[in-house]
């Protein structure tokens, strides 16, 4: 199936990190994901289909990478005939410290593998973004400020690096609040040093998540650890304002 997508040129977007990157948001939504055929995604499986919301059972999910990519195409951002490219390598409950996104582990080495075969598909394919959500699990298993950052800076260096990119975009954010502020003195260490590698890895940007509610807020069910399908929805936006704003600092 990857051959049928040889003819065409693809902006790709790097989707990685667990759950609430890889899409655990419920409940209603004022303005749902419609499905375009300029944007596709790349799966874990290595095959490619048109970007759409997941449905699990009777509830439909949402995953950040879906409004960043809507409003990719309505800034004007995407030029014809390209098309948008998600590499989804987002896996839920993973972390660092259980061995799963170091250099040598697994999710990292699938993530690069399936980098590098987006890529290939067509010389003219381009990384435009690199979209990162991470970070409770390692908080989770209680890992220091140093350990999270020194993980965190080396695999998005490494990225930049090998794909010779050192401009792209690297953005990442907070938790939902709603469980943060249930688990400050875990979660404080891991998020402080995902902002400093924000800081660090120029250009790159730390989105906040004030205001955005959780599944249980949203009253789906008692899941105080994911973006409920509405703030998903708004959390994406804010990591496209964000990548905005470090096209328009690069351009400076």
């Amino acid at each position: 199936m990857l051959m049928d997508f040889r003819g065409e040129q693809f902006d790709i977007i790097l989707q990685a990190g667990q759950s609430n990157n890889e899409g655990g948001g419920l409940g209603p939504i004022s303005r749902p994901f419609e499905p375009d055929d300029r944007v596709w995604y790349l799966n874990n499986d290595f095959t490619v289909t048109k970007a759409a919301e997941a449905v699990w059972g009777n509830e439909i999910v949402c995953n950040l990478s879906l409004p960043f990519s809507a409003c990719y195409i309505q800034k004007g951002l995407l030029q014809p005939p390209r098309k948008l490219l998600i590499v989804r390598a987002a896996v839920g409950g993973t972390g660092f410290l259980d061995k799963r996104w170091g250099l040598k582990d697994d999710l990292y080495l699938r993530m690069m593998k399936m980098t590098e075969t987006a890529l290939s598909l067509n010389s003219a394919n381009r990384l435009v973004a690199f979209l990162w959500h991470q970070g409770e699990s390692d908080a989770s298993n209680n890992a220091s400020y140093e350990t999270h950052y020194k993980n965190l800076i080396t695999l998005v260096k490494t990225v930049k690096a090998t794909y010779n990119c050192e401009h792209l975009p690297f953005i990442a954010g907070d938790f939902v609040q709603d469980w943060k502020g249930d688990n400050l003195s875990i979660c404080e260490p891991v998020v402080e040093a995902i902002r400093a590698v924000c800081r660090d890895v120029s250009p790159a940007a730390f989105v906040e998540t004030d205001g955005l509610t959780s599944n249980a807020q949203a009253k789906v069910n008692d899941d105080t650890i994911h973006f409920s399908r509405e703030a998903t929805m708004e959390l994406g936006r804010r990591y496209f304002e964000a990548f905005v704003q470090l096209a328009g600092q690069q351009k400076d």
